[in-house]
């Protein structure tokens, strides 16, 4: 640029010479006089006096503070975040500029300069004069919210959260369940059901449960019975049902023969589980996946043959993810069936040889199409653990999996939900899982609009807790959901903000956004206006995985043409309105954001209350969610047991360290 001429951008800074051009506030200039606002600064002819925090200059010293700023006699050193600048070289940063003199025309998207010839960019500055150094700069508050979300707010947020979900931990790493025991009976082999049809791994542990040496753990035990017998799990297990080995009465070998026992049977599950790890992403790396949103359909005939029909035709249709919904009840079943079944009620049981039986299926189907199909299913209730470590053995790739759900829906025990919660999210962290939380059955009952920010505070929680769990965030499907009365006036800005407010405090989250069902009446004509504006807001505000709306949604289990037509139009709209979250911003101080940010505001509040109390008494009290549990109460208190000093699971750290 030459003297006089006006360049500027808002990113980088650079200068030559004497040359100046600004790009930060409103500009306005006139012939010797400086007036500059960041925050409050004023500056009369030949004496500048600038005030952002407290800075103070007399004639011909500039002192500044942004943040930290500091200047001496014809020296300049600013700092915002750490820029720093000497003897004519200069560093700015945002905030509203008015000034005079040398005619300088300053602004905020578009900058122009006249006289002297200063080219800067916020964000990351360069500036060059006489000795034409540089130096680059960035600023650790540079994120940019089309909500205009407080980033410190939402630190704080999480911070809170980490809190709670610190204080849960405490208590969590000092217990075991007879869920936690069973799944580890799981992964060392233990199977099939004994002559009445019991699974064995209920036998085992029931048996150390009735001995009273539940707290001890299973491993220890069946570590101890393989040093002693030369047996396998699975061959100690079967002995065990028929009452011809007692395992709480053999001779105790060492710590070290025990561990070297169980060894083998550890190293068999990590690489199972491994390879199957390994086919999925070679599947990714080879036929590929579908785009996100990733569409996400179910199917629930309670027969998983004819669930495999349905889903193969779904995947031909266009899904991306099938799952397979339980059988009604299934969560507060203290056991997982055995075996293929064909009789469910609203689903069908999940078991490990349905498992197997439509991932073959869905690897298949996928080989045709040329797409990779995601397989879900749920490892919620009673039986958390035990379905994850099954999931993870047969090769799923998603699975429900929230750590509130069960108590406040299910009248679960708290601390059984609590403990069995982070061994489920440790084996599906190490498997490459990605998680669903529940957030969107508070909606079902919950208004929509009141109770927003418990769907907030609920993520929040579920994610601190699944990072102590060692689950990436890149495998949280953290829910929230599209259930706001249709009849309120602005009800689509309110979802619209509260979608894209859950996307920036969870960058890295797929989520999962769950459709309308509570104000679904049957009119399918309007049920699929209902699910279009659904679908728009979840490709406008970047959602990662869309369960997608059924028009007969309240009606009956959904027919095959009913998933053809949601597939139809999420695929429609997907990709007619691709780039909309690219291309739109929101109104300053207009509805979407201010709504944004009240959520959130709310939300910090309900987390105070959660800290302060700690998790169990809120739940007590009814804090969250506005249900009261008690933490000796519930369905499956009896199964929660205090580690003894003979316990071991190293099944978490060589998972949570991804051996």
């Amino acid at each position: 640029m030459k003297n006089g001429d006006p360049n500027v951008k808002i990113s980088k800074l650079d200068v030559k010479d004497d040359d100046l051009n600004v790009k930060v506030g409103k500009p306005e200039a006139k012939d010797g006089d400086l007036n500059v606002k960041i925050g409050k600064l004023e500056a009369k002819d030949g004496d500048l006096n600038v005030k952002v925090g407290k800075p103070e200059a007399k004639d011909g010293d500039l002192n500044v503070k942004v943040g930290k700023l500091e200047a001496k006699d014809g020296d300049l050193n600013v700092k915002v975040g750490k820029p720093e600048a000497k003897d004519g070289d200069l560093n700015v940063k945002i905030g509203k500029l008015d000034v005079k003199d040398g005619d300088l025309n300053v602004k905020v998207g578009k900058l122009e300069a006249k006289n002297g010839d200063l080219n800067v960019k916020i964000g990351k500055l360069r500036s060059r004069m006489e000795n034409y150094s540089r130096k680059r700069i960035q600023s650790d508050m540079i994120q940019n919210s089309k909500l205009g979300l407080d980033y410190n707010t939402v630190s704080y947020a999480k911070g809170v959260a980490k809190k709670i979900a610190d204080d849960v931990q405490l208590f969590v790493e000092n217990y075991t369940t007879v869920a936690v025991e069973r799944t580890l009976c799981r992964l060392l082999g233990i199977d099939n059901v004994d002559e009445n049809e019991v699974p064995l791994p209920n036998v085992v542990v029931d048996a150390l449960k009735e001995k009273g040496v539940l707290s001890e753990g299973v491993m220890f035990f069946i570590g101890n019975a393989i040093a002693e017998t030369g047996l396998t799990p699975q061959q100690i297990a079967e002995q065990l049902a028929t009452g011809k080995l007692d395992i709480t009465t053999l001779p105790i070998h060492s710590k070290a023969e025990i561990n070297k026992a169980l060894e083998p049977h550890i190293n068999a599950a990590i690489n199972r589980i491994k390879a199957r790890r390994a086919r999925r992403e070679n599947y990714l790396n080879t036929i590929g996946e579908g785009s996100k949103p990733y569409i996400y359909v179910i199917v629930a005939t309670g027969n998983i043959y004819e669930d495999v029909v349905q889903a193969e035709a779904a995947a031909r249709q266009g899904a991306d993810i099938i799952a397979v919904i339980r059988t009604t009840g299934q969560s507060l079943l203290d056991y997982v069936p055995y075996g293929a079944t064909t009789e469910g009620f609203g689903g069908t049981f999940a078991t490990q040889e349905n498992f197997r039986i439509m991932r073959t299926a869905l690897d298949k189907v996928g080989e045709e199409v040329g797409r990779y199909i995601r397989l879900c299913n749920y490892c919620s209730g009673l039986c958390m653990p035990e379905i994850a470590a099954m999931g993870a053995l047969e090769g799923l790739d998603v699975m429900l999996n929230d750590a509130l759900y069960g108590i406040l829906f299910r009248d679960i025990n708290m601390q059984r939900t609590l403990v069995d919660q982070y061994f489920s999210r440790v084996i599906n962290g190490f498997a490459g899982v990605i998680i669903n939380t529940g957030e969107d059955n508070y909606l079902t009952t919950a208004d929509a609009f009141d109770e927003a920010h418990t769907v907030l505070a609920s993520d929040l929680v579920n994610e601190q807790l699944a990072l102590l769990a060692g689950l990436p965030e890149e495998q949280m499907g953290l829910g929230h959901a599209f259930e706001m009365n249709p009849d309120l006036e602005n009800g689509f800005l309110y979802e619209l903000a509260q979608a894209q407010m859950t996307r920036e405090i969870f960058p890295k989250a797929p989520l999962k956004y769950m459709p309308p069902t509570k104000f679904m009446t049957g009119n399918v004509f309007k049920g699929q206006i209902q699910d279009a504006l659904f679908n728009q807001i979840s490709i406008w505000t970047g959602q990662g995985i869309q369960l997608l709306g059924m028009i007969t949604e309240a009606i009956h289990t959904p027919f095959m043409s009913d998933r053809y037509l949601a597939i139809e139009n999420a695929k429609y709209i997907f990709s007619n309105m691709k780039s909309i979250g690219d291309e739109m911003e929101f109104k300053q101080d207009g509805i979407i954001r201010k709504r944004a940010q009240q959520v959130l505001a709310e939300a910090v509040e309900l987390l105070e209350k959660l800290d302060k109390e700690g998790l169990f008494i809120a739940l007590e009290k009814g804090i969250f969610a506005n249900v009261k549990r008690p933490k000796n109460g519930g369905k499956g208190l009896s199964g929660v047991a205090e580690k003894g000093a003979n316990y071991i699971n190293p099944f978490i750290e060589l998972m949570k360290n991804r051996c």
